[in-house]
């Protein structure tokens, strides 16, 4: 095997590991706390697909016995990726819709108020 895929190896697993963690606590975060801990998880994964990258080059450097085995452990880790874009992708719209749900309740209540103001006017 090669020391600079495996370098590139633990860097990602440690990496990965630490942006699943993010994503679980991040799901039980609200507001600016956890539109802060998105940016984070999605630098971090910025820093994953660069690693992937490196890894890809580095595996079709090698002899194609050794580049087989490589690839295919970059296939699972391409998929482990895959899963935690999708899983902020997630975290990130209950964000927006929540944002949209609270936006859309203010207006109401908006409208609401101005309802009020105006009955109260004309019945003055």
């Amino acid at each position: 095997m090669s020391e600079v895929f495996e370098g590139y190896e633990r860097q990602y697993c440690e990496l990965s590991a630490n942006l699943s963690r993010k994503c679980t606590s991040a799901s039980h975060l609200d507001g600016e706390q956890k539109k802060q801990r998105i940016s984070e998880i999605k630098t971090g994964l910025d820093e994953a697909e660069a690693l992937i990258r490196k890894m890809d080059l580095e595996a079709r450097s090698l002899q194609p016995s050794v580049k087989a085995i490589l690839l295919a452990k970059l296939r699972e880790y391409k998929s482990d990726l895959n899963n935690l874009k999708s899983e902020i992708k997630r975290i990130s719209s209950a964000n927006v819709g929540q944002a949209a749900r609270d936006e859309l309740l203010e207006s109401g209540m908006a409208d609401t108020l101005m309802v009020r103001c105006q009955y109260s006017i004309f019945s003055s």
